[in-house]
């Protein structure tokens, strides 16, 4: 079918990656790097960790080219499923390490994480999962079509209401509505999981 054929970028996108070329993996992260990272940085409300992660992401579709498969879903889809995946084990692993410091000085976790102290397993999960509702969110809304992202952001950032969107977007009411309306259709379906993709945690220290 050809809703089946991925977009041609990521066709080429994953064949030059295949081949070694460096400059592929710099335009890969040029395109990608700050979606990673703000996806990482949801999860683990840290900067050096969201760092390591977008590191740890952009290393492993270097090396791995071929675990993306695009009958499953874009790249920009396949680089966010990595990105959420290896946040959530680096926050579940530094949990772990703030958990086992009998001391509760941080030493044996790092960033944030470890200077929020030790959790409960039912602690850390429910925080897992809010992040990972918070990143969602925030990659559904950088993904979606520019004609609703500025309508939600009229909307719900600057707190104007549908005939002031409509008026400032030189659209019609109706049409401002129709956007509004679907992209709050969009961000409704934030709690589902990301796309499962990728390989497990496990990929040398990290995914």
């Amino acid at each position: 079918m050809a809703n089946d054929a991925p977009p041609r970028w990521d066709r080429r996108m994953q064949q030059r990656l295949a081949r070694g070329e460096a400059a592929a993996l710099g335009e890969l992260y040029d395109r990608f790097a700050s979606l990673v990272h703000n996806l990482a940085h949801r999860v683990l409300e840290d900067e050096e960790a969201a760092d390591r992660v977008t590191r740890e992401v952009f290393g492993y579709a270097w090396e791995n080219p071929g675990a993306y498969d695009p009958q499953q879903g874009s790249l920009r889809s396949w680089i966010a499923t990595l990105a959420h995946r290896q946040a959530v084990h680096r926050l579940r692993e530094a949990e772990a390490r703030a958990a086992a410091d009998p001391a509760g000085d941080g030493t044996a976790g790092e960033g944030a994480v470890a200077a929020r102290g030790r959790r409960t397993a039912e602690d850390i999960e429910e925080r897992i999962r809010e992040a990972s509702v918070a990143a969602r969110a925030d990659y559904i809304v950088t993904s979606m079509p520019a004609p609703l992202r500025a309508a939600l952001e009229l909307a719900y950032f600057d707190r104007r209401d549908y005939r002031q969107t409509a008026a400032e977007l030189g659209v019609t009411e109706d049409e401002a509505r129709r956007r509004l309306r679907l992209g709050l259709q969009l961000l409704s379906t934030a709690r589902a999981p990301l796309p499962e993709a990728g390989p497990p945690p496990g990929y040398g220290r990290a995914l």
